[in-house]
């Protein structure tokens, strides 16, 4: 195996994503209401920021066709993906419009609700942070729900699982 040592420059981004690719994590899919139905996006940048107040945060691409909906909600849902939810969260990938693929309720916030995934975190806009060619977009959690379960994960540009201990 050969180590690689270089400065993550903009002609280097391949490299920079492929070492980022070492680092496994979750599959997430964050739902929101428009004004023309349910939106989507599937993301692996998520990650917990404060027990009190209880806040996560996920990062949203300037380049995505999505930004213009996402940079802008203000209650949304956070879903951990559960290993038989590959599919679904590879046609969210894809495809942020069509729900009818997916099981789903809106709660009293509207927020669209995925069923079957691992966890949910019910979000209300807390803050937004310009961080280069992405936004961080910090939810304060209003409600939590999950369950035991395999979760699917990402690394190295593949899909794959692991058993919950619980």
């Amino acid at each position: 195996m050969t180590e690689k040592i270089f400065t993550p420059t903009p002609d280097q981004s391949h490299a920079f994503r492929e070492a980022l690719g070492c680092f496994g994590t979750g599959v997430t899919v964050i739902t929101a209401q428009t004004e023309d139905g349910p939106r989507a996006i599937t993301v692996n940048s998520f990650a917990s920021v404060s027990l009190d107040p209880p806040l996560v945060l996920w990062c949203l691409a300037r380049e995505s066709n999505r930004f213009d909906t996402f940079s802008t909600c203000t209650h949304y849902s956070i879903h951990v993906m559960a290993q038989d939810q590959q599919d679904q969260a590879l046609r969210f990938a894809r495809d942020g419009v069509d729900f009818t693929h997916a099981e789903w309720t809106a709660d009293e916030a509207d927020r669209p609700q995925l069923a079957n995934c691992l966890a949910r975190f019910d979000c209300r806009l807390h803050a937004r942070h310009e961080a280069g060619d992405h936004l961080i977009i910090v939810g304060h959690v209003d409600q939590v729900m999950y369950r035991t379960g395999k979760g699917l994960i990402f690394k190295r540009g593949q899909f794959g699982g692991f058993v919950d201990p619980f």
